[in-house]
């Protein structure tokens, strides 16, 4: 998982206005081995789809209705192809800027033989705003986001009221969103914005955060934070209206 790709930025005081609009990533630069570079020269004719104009007809894409999972910021990609792996009858999206971690995906992909995996390799909101038709996803995924712990940098955390939303408009009536995070400060912020969110329920007994659900793959880096002591927090939010 990435920590890093897909957080808002907001430039700092004092940049020229027409640079304000919000991205969701943190462009970051990265070498690439060998089979990231065979991932992206010959995955991407195969498997990167354009930013387009108007929203796609996914059923179109991948030649079948299924039901349809979309994950901001897949990083390296090692859950995304487990997951994809794993649920051959439903269908994927990733959104990843990380030159080197979409070549990963791509050549995991390609490596696995799996045809139920597409990817986008720009900014998620872009991906959201333009491509994504409402009431159509069955869920959407956002697994350890830069947390931006500082106050003062709170405003870059792409958890916010906006991007719930967002969200809520291209997800299905009973579609989840479904988040999880490493810092305990960041779930609860993400807990304060989401239980004032119109349109949702929260899936936790407790109101508070879910057990770490099956279908979500630990990660290396999970599994070392464990071994350190470190929690991770899963939160699911249904939409319900």
């Amino acid at each position: 998982m990435t920590e890093s790709n897909d957080t808002p930025v907001l430039p700092e005081e004092g940049e020229e206005r027409q640079h304000r609009r919000i991205k969701s990533f943190v462009m970051r630069a990265g070498r690439m081995t060998e089979g990231q570079q065979r991932g992206l020269e010959q995955g991407t004719p195969l498997f990167v789809l354009p930013l387009a104009d108007a929203p796609v007809d996914f059923d179109q894409v991948f030649g079948r209705s299924a039901p349809r999972s979309l994950e901001i910021g897949f990083g390296m990609g090692h859950s995304l192809l487990e997951m994809a792996a794993a649920a051959p009858e439903q269908d994927f999206i990733g959104v990843e800027v990380h030159r080197p971690g979409v070549g990963a995906l791509l050549n995991g992909v390609l490596t696995q033989g799996l045809t139920n995996l597409r990817v986008y390799d720009c900014d998620a909101i872009e991906v959201l705003n333009r491509c994504v038709a409402d009431n159509s996803l069955d869920r959407l995924m956002l697994f350890f986001p830069d947390p931006w712990h500082k106050s003062r940098h709170h405003k870059r955390r792409i958890v916010q009221a906006s991007f719930a939303e967002l969200v809520r408009s291209k997800l299905k009536v009973g579609g989840v969103l479904h988040m999880a995070t490493d810092w305990e400060p960041y779930a609860e912020y993400m807990l304060e914005v989401m239980n004032v969110a119109p349109g949702y329920r929260n899936l936790a007994e407790d109101g508070k955060c879910v057990p770490r659900p099956a279908e979500r793959p630990i990660t290396k880096f999970e599994r070392r934070g464990e071994r350190l002591g470190h929690g991770v927090w899963d939160l699911k939010f249904e939409k319900v209206a």
